[in-house]
């Protein structure tokens, strides 16, 4: 793995309409991100965070059925714009949220730098929404959807080009919550898709080898986008949206340490950590502990 990592922080809060998830990034400063990676022998450079415009109004309202798109937007631009610069420099991404709608920025600039980029969703959901599926607006879950050039304009053209990913390129892992546009929109492209009920049959480390071997000679890079609503809320607590019967702490590590040993994650972003919701930062502390798995860390 690239032993140069740029840390981008996204206060975003704007994809759906729970406040305190901008201040996700400063959490998991305050686990010790930064420390935790420089001990592994990283050179680690923080890069602060992307400033996010908030919307200039009091009711908050949909435009074109979607909450806030002028400011997720705008938002996606500037992050999309930092994270190729540090792809461009031959660095490693790691994004710290903020919101899922986050996705859309980061992936928007990796995968400029890829002809066939690879995407590991470790969430709950599928966020394979549109403005036709959703029944909140909530941009947050959309980004996947909006990285496969399905979705607004404004959102799908980031970087002035679209689709940014294959669906034969993506794995999601974890999903137990997804409505129907998105089980439909999963079997009409064909989305590789494991479910909690197969991560239970067959177990994390077979998800993971088959994940691993899935990509071998198909991408040139993998991007892991890591929601903390993945694990269950009996281990991450301080997320929006959480689901019952999710990962466990454990499980969790075991697929950071086999993808570490593999080495085949180019970019990296975990989102959706509120501290608000959390209980003494334990959500935050959880995500750097994953970050620390994923980059290397082992008990001996």
């Amino acid at each position: 793995m690239n032993n140069k990592l740029s840390v981008i922080g996204v206060p975003m809060d704007l994809g759906q309409n729970r406040r305190g998830v901008d201040m996700g990034p400063s959490a998991i400063r305050y686990a010790g991100v930064i420390e935790r990676l420089e001990r592994l022998k990283y050179d680690v450079q923080d890069l602060g965070d992307i400033e996010i415009s908030r919307p200039n109004r009091k009711e908050v309202e949909l435009e074109d059925k979607l909450r806030n798109l002028k400011e997720v937007t705008d938002g996606n631009e500037k992050l999309a714009r930092a994270v190729a610069e540090v792809v461009e420099k031959d660095r490693f991404p790691l994004v710290l949220g903020g919101d899922h709608s986050i996705a859309i920025g980061t992936i928007a600039g990796v995968a400029n730098h890829y002809d066939n980029l690879g995407v590991i969703w470790y969430d709950a959901h599928g966020d394979l929404n549109s403005s036709e599926t959703s029944p909140t607006g909530n941009i947050h879950g959309m980004p996947l959807a909006v990285n496969l050039g399905i979705g607004h304009e404004r959102l799908t053209n980031i970087l002035e080009y679209q689709p940014k990913i294959k669906p034969e390129n993506v794995i999601i892992i974890g999903a137990r919550s997804l409505d129907e546009g998105e089980r439909e929109l999963i079997k009409e492209k064909g989305i590789t898709v494991y479910t909690m009920h197969e991560i239970d049959r067959i177990g994390m480390s077979e998800v993971i080898d088959q994940s691993i071997q899935y990509f071998n000679g198909r991408v040139d890079g993998v991007h892991l986008s890591l929601d903390l609503d993945g694990l269950d809320p009996s281990d991450a607590p301080g997320v929006g949206t959480p689901v019952i019967g999710g990962l466990s702490y454990r499980e969790s590590h075991l697929a950071m340490e086999m993808l570490a040993e593999a080495d085949i994650i180019t970019s990296a972003e975990f989102v959706e950590v509120n501290p608000i919701l959390d209980e003494k930062n334990k959500t935050a502390t959880i995500a750097v502990g994953l970050m620390a798995s994923l980059f290397g860390e082992k008990l001996k």
